[in-house]
């Protein structure tokens, strides 16, 4: 169907009122998705000033800026009022260093940092990474120098470093931030976590007390609903992808499931999933940031859960 005359008009507005924008779900505070959130974790990186345009409060634009760009997907990326690309070709041109040259920057080095992967890390890392053939460990720092782990299918324009058998891989704004960044493992809340410490002479935080986020297995989160443990589930992913599988019991994480964790006490349990677990990995990150205490990420997303306790979830 022909983009509305008048919807048109209002999204060429925008992209030409202003310099860079960016089309996305949620805000650049609160990112409603991982898509989302990994380009704003480059812009922020990169630039100061951009705008965002919220796609969730306004169904128009958001079913309109695809007919608009001609592009299936949010978030969308417009610079001087051309289309850039979506989360994927953006960090493709990040980490070649041609998105640099768009903002006329100079090119990023693709040194390879020094990190330390501790034993005990390493032998949790593997049981991950074993369930989970098909993906990579990454590893973002972000540019307020929070750092967070993932796992999800390598794009192979990353940066990889090694310790201890593991490899982590890392776009170039993380790896300008990782040199002498050590791993270790803690048990917490019932699972492990990851204990990240980034030393302040390489841009990052001091070293935290204790991990924000526990990693969970799949196995693990099925155990905790079969034996009615109290603990607020939330699925980091796209109504679109929840319509091809999903959990039951698993809350979308919109807008208003946003405003609901706020209004929550905060020794609230928070479990977050999404397809496998780098976009979760970031929501917790988030809402740890706040000051849950008990937030935890399911390793592998759907994709384990559908592998390790249903296969009736279907898998894409």
């Amino acid at each position: 169907m022909p983009l509305d005359a008048g919807l048109r008009d209002r999204i060429t507005s925008i992209i030409e009122q202003n310099n860079v924008v960016l089309f996305m779900k949620g805000n650049r505070m609160m990112p409603q998705c991982g898509f989302s959130g990994r380009v704003i974790q480059i812009l922020d990186g990169l630039i100061s000033d951009y705008n965002t345009v919220d796609v969730l409060s306004d169904p128009e634009i958001r079913d309109g800026i695809k007919e608009f760009s001609s592009w299936p997907t949010i978030p969308q990326l417009y610079v001087k009022g051309e289309f850039v690309g979506g989360c994927d070709i953006i960090t493709d041109l990040y980490n070649s260093g041609d998105l640099h040259t768009l903002f006329g920057l100079g090119a990023p080095s693709r040194t390879v940092p020094t990190i330390e992967v501790t034993d005990q890390a390493a032998a949790r890392l593997r049981e991950f990474l074993d369930r989970s053939p098909d993906k990579a460990l990454t590893l973002t720092i972000d540019a307020r120098n929070q750092p967070s782990l993932g796992l999800a299918p390598p794009q192979g324009s990353e940066i990889v470093a090694e310790s201890n058998g593991i490899k982590v891989l890392m776009d170039v704004g993380t790896a300008a931030r990782a040199q002498g960044t050590r791993i270790d493992a803690v048990e917490q809340n019932g699972g492990v976590g990851f204990r990240i410490d980034v030393p302040p002479s390489s841009g990052g935080a001091p070293a935290a007390a204790a991990p924000k986020v526990a990693q969970v297995s799949a196995r693990d989160v099925k155990k905790m609903l079969d034996e009615g443990v109290k603990f607020e589930f939330f699925d980091v992913r796209t109504p679109e992808e929840r319509e091809i599988a999903a959990i039951n019991g698993a809350r979308l994480l919109d807008e208003d499931a946003a405003k609901h964790i706020e209004s929550l006490p905060k020794d609230t349990t928070l479990v977050f999933h999404c397809h496998h677990g780098g976009r979760s990995q970031a929501a917790a990150d988030h809402f740890a940031g706040l000051g849950f205490t008990d937030v935890r990420n399911m390793a592998g997303g759907i994709d384990a859960w559908s592998n390790d306790v249903d296969p009736d979830v279907s898998r894409y």
